[in-house]
């Protein structure tokens, strides 16, 4: 009998997740260079937009710890919206709360979930943002958003994640090719330098360029 679970209480670790859908870690450069090669420099006013973002965060984290939402009004969705690869304008669509899910290859059981935000080229994913609340870590996020992934139709495409619990950010790659295959940016902390939010909208800004039908 087909059994059905939530991906967030049956994929809570990296080993989960691993475990369930055959990943494997590729610590190599040549893997991901998305995150840190070709990134374009940003506009004095874009880092100015950038700044008031992060005071906003801060402001607000100031007062104690944001749940989930709080953190993707104050900065998932403003960083989305400043990117210059203009996710929320043609060719691109916004999808928030969208659910998805996965049929593990025993048949024997499904897994369904939500994902808080879902970046559509037409019908080719491009990112999945998974966010959590201030008190966990950002690590939390990664074997969820790994699953949600794994849920892309298009697995001969690369797809990309940004994971958030507002106070680090991390960008995450899967290709689905013969084995599934993941591997994690370096973790960018906005609370320590406004550099570092700098930071994450070059990359956002070098993944639209790169899935833009006009590059």
């Amino acid at each position: 009998m087909t059994q059905t679970a939530a991906i967030t209480e049956v994929i809570t670790t990296l080993q989960d997740a691993e475990n369930r859908f055959g990943f494997v870690r590729v610590e190599d450069e040549k893997f991901f260079p998305e995150w840190y090669e070709g990134l374009s420099e940003i506009t004095e006013a874009e880092k100015a937009s950038v700044d008031v973002v992060r005071r906003r965060y801060l402001y607000h984290r100031a007062g104690g710890d944001l749940l989930e939402g709080t953190v993707i009004l104050l900065l998932v969705s403003p960083i989305l919206v400043l990117a210059l690869s203009g996710f929320y304008d043609p060719p691109f669509r916004i999808k928030a709360e969208s659910s998805v899910e996965l049929v593990l290859d025993d048949g024997e059981e499904i897994l369904r979930g939500r994902i808080d935000v879902l970046v559509l080229q037409d019908q080719l994913w491009v990112m999945v943002l998974e966010s959590k609340k201030t008190t966990l870590s950002v690590w939390a996020a990664v074997p969820q958003a790994l699953a949600y992934m794994m849920a892309n139709p298009n697995s001969s495409k690369p797809v990309f994640g940004m994971v958030t619990n507002g106070d680090d950010i991390l960008f995450v790659k899967v290709t689905q090719t013969n084995t599934p295959q993941y591997d994690l940016s370096r973790v960018f902390a906005p609370f320590a330098s406004a550099r570092e939010l700098y930071a994450v909208l070059q990359i956002l800004k070098r993944i639209g360029q790169l899935i833009s039908p006009a590059s």
